[in-house]
């Protein structure tokens, strides 16, 4: 008897979207270590469509708040800053409103754990 085959189709919808902000207080070191990048109070995670969005939230975030890139891709529309909980913060909330009032997306929500 000959099993079938199981595929997976991704197809990216176009638009103009932050999809996910969130921020990952004190974190398990562990974390770190698996990203491979530097331990720091806390980690706010982004992804974006269309996804060369993740230079431009890089280049905001890092300007409004003491936060560093710790991973940036601009394939995938992910970046992850690190840095204090309260920058991070402050950045991910810079972000938000860039790309809402001048780039007219649709945002995600901060969320937190």
């Amino acid at each position: 008897m000959e099993q079938q085959k199981q595929r997976v189709i991704q197809e990216y919808v176009p638009g103009k979207q932050l999809t996910l902000a969130h921020v990952i207080a004190n974190p398990d070191p562990i974390l770190y270590t698996k990203l491979g990048i530097e331990e720091a109070n806390a980690l706010g995670i982004l992804t974006f469509t269309p996804t060369e969005t993740a230079i431009i939230a890089a280049d905001i975030a890092t300007k409004a708040a003491s936060v560093g890139i710790g991973y940036l891709d601009r394939f995938t529309g992910s970046l992850v800053i690190v840095g204090e909980v309260a920058a991070v913060e402050m950045a991910i909330q810079a972000v938000n409103v860039f790309l809402e009032e001048k780039l007219k997306f649709t945002i995600a929500p901060l969320t937190r754990s």
